[in-house]
């Protein structure tokens, strides 16, 4: 069952021993900082944990499914994790 942000707002919270709001501030923060870092085309390492960064993506031809008639699907950016060595441990 996915765990959901307020549910990892609370094991945050309680982990770190914080208030609730304290955890919800900061896991915020923590989403915010990675967007900005992406955004300008950063890569984000954590150690131990993996390493979000920005794949581009080619502007190429596709189908529509409906009339197969060819379309161009423009270039885009798009995020990407690659967990690390100790998270895939953890998994395993």
């Amino acid at each position: 069952m996915p765990v959901n942000k307020s549910e990892l707002i609370d094991q945050v919270a309680e982990k770190a021993g914080l208030s609730k709001a304290d955890a919800g501030r900061a896991l915020d923060a923590v989403i915010d900082a990675v967007t900005a870092a992406l955004k300008r085309g950063d890569a984000v390492n954590l150690v131990g944990f993996g390493s979000f960064s920005v794949k581009a993506r080619a502007a190429r031809t596709g189908l529509n499914p409906r009339t197969k008639e060819a379309i161009q699907i423009p270039a885009s950016n798009n995020p990407a994790f690659k967990a690390g060595k100790a998270l895939k441990d953890a998994v395993n």
